[in-house]
């Protein structure tokens, strides 16, 4: 936490004075925006990124594949009637080469696909980051690289700061890691894997993995840049990826919406009883927010999902879920959020690797969450939420993007809450408060005046 006004600022949470009747066009997918980047810049001609979400882990990515040597043109046709106002990216892959330095932030995609990346690099990139990474682990890449081939200096931390000392190849080969702490390390060494000259056969060792839905996305788009990949789930050994050595495809791919960023906007009907519609939700989709669909309604909604996108309807009612959410742990925060509101107990199981993101988040929602009046406590591997009348307050985000959105959530129907830094939505929800306050609307939000 630092003392900067953007860090100290208290954005008071509106009131829902009544059900919202909203469509809210959310920005394209983060996950599949990182991906995107890093395939274009291994491919093997120029390709495209149409609808890419603009947001701090975005273009940290864009601007590290800059350092490296990839070309990023930036075109923005304002006749388009997409969400971004017809914004493309055009990527033109060129010899990657260091000396360079790549600032990953707090964005776990880029401390974790990148290094791959730069021991494909003629020269030493250095990673650091946010005061954050270093405590995030990065083992399962560093261990991974070093079985591949490659030559990194982390002083023995497992984490940043660090220098990968690119040769311009890697052999590849064979190489196991433990990824039970985040599916990135598999997706990293996976989206590579092409390049390197041997390819990958990739063994997870440990307990079981979270996020599996990441991992599925990062093979369909390896598979249609043009790669070989052999998964467990199509009749391969457990626990073990193939890629073979080939050339990427530079792709014309449109971004999704980001299905978990549509996360606090569809718990706005839910709680509030109201509609929310989300345009262009995928019919089939691997991303993680697609269980919303699923969750929420079991909660107390209903969905329909039309050309038009997804139309989800609140009844005023919100149950609690009993639900294990290792394979969409990045939805819990919002989750919690709603449980605290229901009129029922919840247990959100399956999350212990949660306390590795950009915060512990089982702490922090357990502490924000109980300062408001609530009754959380945490399990060795999730939260359990006996809904308590709650009451206003500060509440802490830890820089933590998902913390700040689910405290937008329960200020719908708890007044008084105070939303400590608010803009670190920014990191992959650019301009949250104003589409907030847009779906509520001047006749359905009540912004309390700030008090002190």
């Amino acid at each position: 936490m630092t003392g900067t006004p953007e860090h100290t600022a208290l954005w008071p949470a509106p009131i829902a004075s009544g059900p919202v009747d909203a469509t809210v066009t959310v920005p394209g997918s983060k996950s599949v925006t990182n991906r995107g980047l890093v395939l274009a810049a291994l491919a093997s001609e120029p390709g495209w990124l149409r609808r890419p979400l603009r947001s701090r882990d975005t273009l940290l990515m864009a601007e590290a594949l800059r350092a490296m040597g990839t070309g990023i043109e930036e075109t923005v046709s304002s006749s388009s009637g997409d969400a971004t106002g017809g914004e493309a990216w055009r990527i033109i892959p060129a010899g990657l080469h260091g000396p360079a330095t790549v600032d990953v932030g707090n964005a776990g995609t880029v401390m974790r696909f990148l290094p791959p990346v730069a021991a494909l690099a003629d020269g030493p990139i250095r990673f650091d980051g946010d005061p954050r990474s270093h405590e995030r682990p990065l083992h399962g890449v560093i261990d991974g690289l070093r079985a591949l081939g490659a030559r990194i200096d982390d002083e023995g931390r497992g984490s940043l700061p660090m220098t990968v000392h690119g040769g311009g190849a890697l052999d590849g080969g064979r190489a196991e890691i433990d990824a039970s702490s985040s599916s990135q390390f598999v997706s990293a060494l996976l989206l590579s894997a092409p390049r390197f000259n041997q390819g990958i056969e990739l063994r997870h060792v440990g307990r079981a993995l979270p996020s599996m839905p990441h991992i599925r996305m990062t093979v369909d788009m390896l598979r249609a840049a043009g790669a070989a990949v052999d998964t467990p789930e199509a009749g391969g050994e457990p626990g073990v990826w193939r890629v073979a050595h080939s050339a990427l495809l530079g792709r014309d791919l449109v971004v999704e919406p980001d299905l978990s960023n549509a996360q606090p906007f569809l718990a706005a009907a839910l709680v509030t009883g109201g509609r929310v519609t989300i345009p262009d939700w995928p019919e089939h989709t691997t991303q993680p927010g697609d269980a919303l669909r699923g969750i929420f309604t079991e909660m107390g909604g209903s969905c329909e999902l039309t050309a038009d996108g997804l139309t989800f309807t609140g009844t005023g009612r919100v149950h609690g879920i009993d639900v294990d959410l290792g394979d969409v742990g990045e939805l819990t925060p919002g989750i919690a959020a709603v449980a605290a509101l229901a009129d029922s107990e919840s247990v959100l199981r399956g999350v212990a690797h949660l306390r590795l993101h950009e915060t512990d988040r089982l702490a922090a929602l357990t502490k924000e969450i109980n300062e408001l009046g609530g009754d959380v406590s945490e399990t060795e591997d999730g939260l359990r939420i006996r809904p308590r009348p709650l009451h206003g307050g500060i509440f802490h985000t830890y820089d933590d993007h998902r913390l700040a959105t689910a405290a937008a959530v329960i200020g719908l129907r708890v007044e008084g809450v105070e939303v400590e830094n608010v803009a670190t939505t920014a990191k992959t929800l650019p301009d949250f408060p104003r589409l907030w306050t847009e779906m509520l609307g001047p006749a359905r939000a009540a912004a309390p005046a700030r008090k002190g």
